[in-house]
């Protein structure tokens, strides 16, 4: 049984349902025989990433326990994101949700150089490349408040295998401001 962390978020209506009734909708459709929810964090509101490409986010951290690999359970959270109306046309675009792995367990995936190439990548380059795998731990979750205040909710003294800081160091590692921008709702 693996454990995964997840951000969930979404800053445009599906249909009728607002953002954060999308987030409370999917976290429903997380659940199956395969995946169990056994941790969800608050809701928090945050500004639009980056500042001032659209409305502000709804944004959450759950915690999921699994039979699943993190390709499967990728390839389930991707299909959510589709059932819920997620265009993937713009990299850091609006969206109507939005659901990533963060972490699983203490594994680094697919290995530890190839993390640290994409932790390093320069910001011009992460606004215009993706991946073509999966990267775990996430390789900017320690700079973006945004998924660290829901994880200090849920997971606060999850390890980070490579950089071996817990999630509250790396929340208090962020500036005052980034923090302050994360309102509970």
């Amino acid at each position: 049984m693996n454990t995964f962390l997840i951000a969930l978020g979404a800053n445009l209506p599906f249909g009728e349902l607002s953002p954060t009734s999308t987030l409370q909708k999917a976290l429903a459709s997380l659940e199956s025989p395969s995946v169990a929810i056994t941790k969800v964090s608050k809701f928090y509101r945050t500004p639009c990433f980056p500042a001032g490409a659209g409305p502000d986010y709804v944004n959450a951290a759950a915690e999921l326990r699994s039979l699943l690999d993190p390709y499967e359970l990728l390839a389930h959270l991707h299909a959510i994101e589709t059932d819920f109306g997620r265009k993937r046309a713009q990299r850091w675009g609006m969206r109507t949700l939005d659901l990533d792995v963060i972490a699983m367990d203490d594994a680094v995936l697919p290995d530890k150089r190839t993390f640290e190439i994409w932790r390093n990548l320069s910001p011009d380059r992460q606004r215009n490349e993706t991946p073509q795998e999966l990267i775990l731990p996430h390789p900017r979750l320690q700079d973006r408040a945004f998924v660290l205040v829901p994880l200090l909710d849920i997971a606060a003294g999850w390890g980070h295998p490579v950089l071996n800081q817990t999630v509250t160091q790396m929340c208090n590692a962020l500036a005052p401001d980034d923090l302050a921008e994360v309102i509970a709702l």
